[in-house]
């Protein structure tokens, strides 16, 4: 009967296989683990080679949620656009522009919208004056009316009025080019339940008008 023989393996041969598996678990740790499942790359490697693209943020459904979701509101007809086709556009709307305009003059104003409520603030131009104008709010949504009244010769009930932006927002920057002679300017509505402040600069050939709270 012949006798097998087993090999012996040495004590510190054993150490080397445990200490070189305990090593080489460690770089593929911080080289591909790290980086692929919770985006840390303290080497640089998951970068390198690509690791860190599979990593995914546990919150990130809800980041791209919340970057699509966008607060919605009435839908604006046109028909709200001026004061409507039963106003008659004054002939005065049709008188030459002036020689001379108004000089050129720059302002900066913070309009506070109470809750609830709306406040207009105009500026007065003469017929083809131009304006330069931003404006933004410090929180929230403001509805927006911009419009231009024409001045005329005799006080009338219904003042007739065209409307050149009706939107919602928090900011908007534009040039204005007055068709007429008159008070041009915005009606802001404050919708919600605390006040809002408009930072409003402007820059070009008008007057100030006051305030109009509604």
């Amino acid at each position: 009967m012949s006798e097998i023989n087993h090999q012996i393996v040495e004590k510190k041969e054993i150490i080397k296989a445990v200490l070189f598996a305990l090593v080489l678990g460690i770089i593929i740790l911080v080289s591909a683990v790290l980086p692929a499942e919770y985006g840390i790359d303290p080497i640089g490697t998951g970068k390198l080679f690509g690791f860190s693209k599979l990593y995914v943020p546990e919150n990130a459904g809800e980041n791209q949620l919340g970057q699509t979701t966008q607060e919605t509101f009435p839908l604006i007809k046109m028909e709200k656009a001026g004061s409507g086709p039963d106003v008659k556009r004054p002939v005065e709307a049709d008188n030459p522009a002036p020689e001379k305009q108004y000089a050129e003059r720059e302002d900066t104003v913070e309009v506070i919208v109470p809750a609830g409520k709306g406040i207009e603030y105009k500026i007065y131009m003469l017929k083809y004056g131009k304006m330069k104008y931003e404006w933004t709010t410090d929180k929230g949504t403001v509805y927006l009316d911009f419009h231009g009244e024409v001045k005329q010769e005799k006080a009338v009930n219904d003042v007739y009025f065209e409307s050149y932006t009706l939107a919602y927002s928090n900011n908007m920057v534009g040039t204005f080019y007055a068709p007429f002679e008159g008070k041009h300017g915005w009606f802001f509505k404050n919708n919600e339940n605390t006040a809002i402040t408009v930072t409003l600069k402007l820059n070009g050939q008008y007057s100030i008008v006051k305030l109009n709270i509604q």
